[in-house]
């Protein structure tokens, strides 16, 4: 036990002292949040340390194997991430709250320390979330909240596996951890569409790359991550039909307020009421049933503009890269503050 207090003696001290400094910034938010996340990583357990009954020897040896293809093969930043563990009593690590115009996409967005403005809030307890809602829906927001299962510290902390993602798949678990592994490699102050974009397809992509090479093509395993891509793709299509309905609506300077946001809920009915008479010929799995049953709005919505490309861009770049991800992640990590990320991402991409 002396060993395990010693080893969480540096995490404790450089948490405290960010802490100082943040809260003269942003006050209680920080602290509290800080608090929470101090708890967290006290309590961190180096896998090598984790017992069986604990986590299980079958997931510690995919995360295991997961960080070594993500460093390895992938060539993303070697760190010590994912090599601890949390316990946790719940599914889901924080709450996080988005917001947007009633009538337009322009999304709210929060200022941080270090990070810089971030369109989203995290809070590791959901009332303070449905506090934070409360405020932003007087200002006549839309807002939106979601649960999260990880997030990146951006290489301030070791960033922790937790209990619960022990239940995960391997395409999941491997999906998970490349996303948040290419945050801790690549991130642009200032950028945080292209961060999400860049990180949500290599995660995607890495995953599947991640099953064909451990479990081969024949598997089960990849079989049933091709199926979710390609529902997961016709998902995310529609909501960007939707979207773009919806732009067109607000471009309309001819219409008033009022009338762009009665119009905005026909045009969101009648995507759900399409979106179920058009279920069972875009998807194949149920996955996405509960899409007609949610309180639709901008935030929402705004959140697959935040994660997902409009266009092609990232799925070109593969193509043109000779389907080397590996060398997207090292023309990634060229990248400056200073002009356009895509097309510095071109630039170095061609280079190599």
């Amino acid at each position: 036990m002396n060993n395990m207090k010693f080893y969480h003696l540096p995490v404790i001290l450089t948490i405290v002292s960010i802490l100082a400094v943040c809260v003269i910034f942003t006050g209680c938010y920080t602290v509290k949040q800080g608090v929470t996340m101090l708890g967290y990583l006290g309590r961190a357990v180096p896998l090598e340390l984790v017992s069986s009954e604990q986590a299980g020897d079958d997931f510690i040896r995919l995360v295991t194997d997961i960080r070594m293809f993500a460093i390895e093969e992938l060539g993303l930043t070697e760190s010590k991430n994912y090599t601890t563990y949390v316990m946790i009593d719940r599914n889901y690590l924080a709450s996080v709250v988005s917001a947007s115009s009633r009538d337009s996409f322009r999304r709210h967005e929060w200022n941080f320390p270090v990070v810089g403005r971030m369109p989203y809030k995290g809070f590791f307890d959901i009332e303070d979330a449905r506090k934070e809602r409360e405020k932003l829906e007087k200002r006549d927001l839309d807002v939106w909240i979601r649960n999260v299962d990880g997030f990146s510290t951006l290489g301030w902390f070791r960033d922790p596996l937790y209990s619960y993602m022990r239940n995960y798949s391997p395409a999941r678990l491997a999906d998970l951890i490349i996303h948040e592994l290419v945050h801790s490699t690549v991130f642009i102050k200032g950028q945080v569409k292209f961060n999400e974009e860049l990180a949500e397809f290599i995660g995607s992509e890495g995953a599947r790359l991640f099953i064909e090479t451990r479990y081969g093509i024949d598997s089960e395993e990849y079989r049933t991550i091709l199926t979710a891509k390609k529902d997961s793709g016709s998902f995310v299509s529609f909501v960007q039909e939707l979207i773009a309905e919806l732009d067109i609506l607000y471009a309309n300077v001819n219409l008033s307020r009022e009338e762009k946001l009665s119009e905005k809920e026909q045009i969101i009915n009648a995507a759900k009421e399409r979106f179920d008479s058009e279920y069972e010929s875009r998807f194949s799995g149920g996955n996405y049933r509960y899409f007609s049953q949610l309180p639709i709005n901008n935030a929402y919505l705004e959140l697959f503009r935040l994660y997902y490309t409009e266009d092609n861009f990232f799925v070109d770049l593969y193509e043109r890269s000779g389907r080397k991800l590996n060398n997207i992640i090292a023309a990634a990590k060229t990248i400056s503050r200073k002009g356009n990320p895509r097309e510095q991402l071109e630039k170095a991409l061609e280079l190599l």
